[in-house]
C-alpha cells in the first residue's frame, strides 16, 4: 500500500488458512521466538519443529528459556518464493512451556530439531499456540526467476 492507503495494483495480501499457515510453519527449520525480557520485547532465533501443531525447540538455561517458559510468546516464519514473487509470513501466539513429562519428553527428544549453535541445550520448550495467522502477497518490485 502507498502511504495514502491507496493500493498498488496486484499487491493484494491474502490471509492464510490455518492448515496452510501450518503447513508453511513446518517448511523452513528457524523461526523467531518472540519475548519480553526486563520489561521490553526480545527476539531469538530458534530451531523448531511442528509436533501434533505444536511448536517444538531446545534450548538452555538462560534469557530465552527465562523468558518463554510459562509466559506469552509470539513465534514467526516468513519466507520468499522468487518462481512467483510472493512473501509469505506466518506469526503464532501462545504460551510456552517446559516438556518435563518423561513420555512427552522422549517423544520429543526424536523429533530432528538441530540446533546451529554449539553447546548443550537440555531444555525442550513446547509453544501451545492459541492463534496461528498467516498472509501471502507480491513483492513489488520482487526478484522472478
Amino acid at each position: 500500500m502507498t502511504h495514502s492507503g491507496t493500493p498498488h495494483p496486484g499487491s493484494e495480501t491474502h490471509e492464510l488458512g490455518a492448515h496452510e499457515a501450518l503447513a508453511l510453519l513446518r517448511s523452513v527449520p528457524v523461526g523467531r521466538l518472540a519475548v519480553i525480557v526486563d520489561g521490553g520485547p526480545d527476539i531469538f532465533p530458534v530451531n523448531h519443529m511442528v509436533d501434533h501443531g505444536t511448536i517444538v525447540f531446545r534450548t538452555a538455561e538462560g534469557t530465552k528459556f527465562s523468558a518463554a517458559h510459562g509466559h506469552p510468546v509470539a513465534f514467526e516464519v516468513d519466507g520468499y518464493d522468487a518462481a512467483n514473487g510472493q512473501a509469505w509470513s506466518v506469526v503464532a501466539h501462545g504460551v510456552a512451556r517446559l516438556v518435563n513429562d518423561a513420555d512427552e519428553a522422549i517423544e520429543a527428544l526424536s523429533l530432528p530439531i538441530f540446533p546451529w549453535q554449539a553447546g548443550a541445550k537440555p531444555q525442550i520448550v513446547r509453544v501451545v499456540p492459541s492463534t496461528i495467522t498467516g498472509r501471502r502477497f507480491t513483492v513489488l518490485g520482487g526478484f522472478r526467476s
